[in-house]
């Protein structure tokens, strides 16, 4: 079984840049459940030096892969958004958005319904 860290560095070089998201970004999980997503803006990351990129990526890789229930992560740094794919859990959208933003402060939860 791949553990949550195996799970996003696979996804992470699976996908060409030029990848439309809804090809790449799964809606089911293993059981047919349907998944959970949400989309963070980092703003005006594209701009910053590679170093820079690459301490913002590193951050939310740790975070994520501390959470069993994420099953995919997308980066899109032409548009600076972040796409979380999830199995659901009461509070999970929240809590993942506030990790983030606790390593990357700049980070912003674009939208969110109330569960």
């Amino acid at each position: 079984m791949d553990t949550p860290d195996s799970r996003l560095t696979q996804c992470a070089h699976a996908v060409s840049p030029a990848t439309p998201l809804w090809q790449i970004a799964p809606t089911r999980d293993a059981d047919g459940r349907p998944l959970c997503d949400f989309m963070m803006l980092i703003p005006r990351l594209r701009y910053r030096p590679p170093a820079d990129i690459d301490e913002t990526f590193r951050l939310i890789h740790a975070v994520l892969g501390r959470y069993e229930e994420v099953v995919f992560a997308n980066m899109n740094l032409a548009l600076n958004i972040l796409w979380v794919s999830m199995r659901y859990r009461p509070g999970l959208t929240l809590e993942l958005a506030g990790a983030i933003r606790y390593h990357v402060p700049e980070a912003v939860l674009v939208a969110h319904q109330r569960e």
